[in-house]
């Protein structure tokens, strides 16, 4: 008996040394056969009692997470950033605290409008978001690779994207219903000037700047307010692809974003940005010819500073678990940075923590990649995934029992407020006076291809109003530009000169 419980004992403690390289199940246990279901006999049933071929079959009809209803398709890597100034004087936020200090980050760059399995090389917007994992909590600054967008209010946004989506009813994307969107109003006149010159299609992630596009709030212990905008400069420089230069990487591959940012990455030629910020006070808002908080502006005569440098130096171990469940949005700041009174910025403080909650659920800033530095002291608790290890019996506040306070640094700046209530557009609309500096910016050669390029899509429209309402607004924005895109459109240039007068 007693020789028959040390056999058995020595086979357990063997058992229980699972191999490395064990397949097992979701619940760790190994498996015991990966090749054949279970059945009743040679001919029979297969049995409902075979675990492993139910949960493969499960798991593998909910391996699709629904998809970002833009910025489907991404490209991700990890980094750092190391500050070079000491910006103590103007925000609270620490990872600006000294030069020198260093925060962890993670970059997700993307495509806006196309989807998940799209080439790289379609004309689109591309998202440059940045997670800094400061000490203070994680920081998004959720941008893009050209400095303005196409609207200034996020109520327009699902009509704009509406628009520049394939058709609900034949699921292909068209010039006609995009151009039709932007026909109404010239707003978006900037925004096409810079998507159709050639950097609206990236030779690289690494050849594109980036931007925070709207201006945020910087705050001192003081409780003083700057305005403030952050551009990412490529230290790579920029360069965009022709259309003849684009249909070629196509052919030969239509993921050549992704594939050159890795291929630096494991090469070890790292791929790095300054980023530079612009600041104004709140006395200098009215003191410009446009709204320095409206979207479609840049801030042309406000001087750039620079306050850091990021590279990026690993790319993730998992697609899926890091890139595609990166959860970014720009209501996660830390204190000494707020939101402006920018309009679109308000809007998507909601949207995007609420589309987050929607595609990976109420507990996806658990997961790894979404996870703070700091500890996590909130209240909020259950709901699915959650993979918290909460053990306080404290899930309220304020407690005796467990105190829990509140820092006041963090809370919000005074802002003061005037007016009504309304519903109406902002004063300095200005939509076109910047969309002619920048055209008139460019080279011969940038100036022909984006004719070019706009020709390519707005020669598409079918309806004489859409198509001379849009070349009324790049004829306000400049005679030249106007002129010629009417041309190379076969449009009629009296028409467009009468409408652009009326603007």
């Amino acid at each position: 008996m007693f020789k028959r419980s040390i056999i058995v004992m020595a086979i357990g403690l063997s058992l229980g040394v699972q191999a490395a390289g064990t397949l097992t199940k979701d619940n760790g246990a190994p498996v015991g056969d990966n090749q054949n279901s279970i059945t009743a006999g040679p001919n029979g049933s297969t049995l409902l009692q075979d675990v492993h071929l139910i949960q493969k079959l499960q798991r593998f009809a909910r391996e699709r997470i629904p998809e970002r209803v833009v910025h489907a398709r991404g490209t991700g890597a990890h980094g750092e950033f190391v500050a070079s100034a000491d910006l103590s004087d103007q925000t609270v936020a620490s990872l600006f605290a000294a030069a020198g200090k260093t925060t962890p980050v993670f970059v997700r760059f993307s495509t806006v409008i196309h989807g998940n399995h799209s080439p790289e090389t379609l004309r689109d917007p591309r998202g440059f978001a940045v997670k800094f994992y400061t000490d203070q909590g994680n920081w998004d600054l959720v941008g893009n690779n050209l400095p303005v967008f196409f609207i200034r209010d996020a109520i327009k946004f699902p009509d704009m994207v509406h628009s520049l989506k394939p058709s609900p009813v034949n699921n292909m994307q068209d010039p006609n219903r995009f151009f039709d969107f932007f026909s109404h109003d010239g707003t978006a006149t900037h925004m096409l000037t810079q998507l159709y010159h050639d950097i609206g299609i990236p030779a690289s992630y690494r050849q594109m700047d980036g931007f925070g596009v709207h201006a945020y709030k910087f705050v001192n212990e003081a409780g003083e307010v700057r305005y403030v905008k952050f551009n990412w400069r490529s230290q790579q420089g920029v360069k965009g692809l022709s259309l003849d230069e684009a249909a070629k990487v196509q052919s030969s591959d239509f993921n050549h974003l992704t594939r050159d940012l890795y291929a630096a990455i494991n090469a070890g030629d790292l791929p790095k940005w300054d980023l530079y910020i612009q600041t104004i006070t709140p006395a200098q808002l009215n003191s410009f010819s446009y709204n320095p908080l409206d979207a479609t502006k840049i801030w042309p005569d406000v001087p750039e500073v620079k306050v850091g440098t990021m590279t990026l130096n690993r790319m993730p171990d998992n697609f899926f678990q890091e890139t595609e469940q990166a959860a970014f949005a720009p209501g996660n700041l830390v204190p000494g940075i707020e939101p402006s009174e920018d309009r679109l910025l308000q809007g998507r403080i909601f949207s995007y923590s609420d589309t987050q909650l929607y595609r990976l659920g109420a507990n996806h800033q658990q997961l790894p990649i979404n996870r703070p530095l700091v500890a996590v002291n909130s209240n909020n608790q259950d709901g699915a995934a959650n993979s918290g290890n909460t053990k306080s019996n404290v899930n309220y506040e304020p407690s005796r029992v467990e105190p829990k306070g509140a820092l006041t640094t963090a809370r919000a700046v005074t802002t003061a407020l005037n007016g009504t209530v309304q519903q109406q557009t902002i004063d300095k609309t200005d939509n076109f006076s910047q969309a002619g500096a920048l055209y008139r910016a460019y080279s011969k050669k940038e100036k022909d291809n984006l004719i070019r390029n706009l020709a390519a899509d707005l020669g598409q429209v079918t309806d004489s109003a859409t198509k001379h309402a849009m070349l009324s607004y790049f004829y306000k924005a400049d005679a030249d530009y106007g002129s010629r895109i009417t041309k190379a459109v076969k449009g009629d240039l009296a028409t467009v000169k009468q409408l652009a007068a009326q603007l």
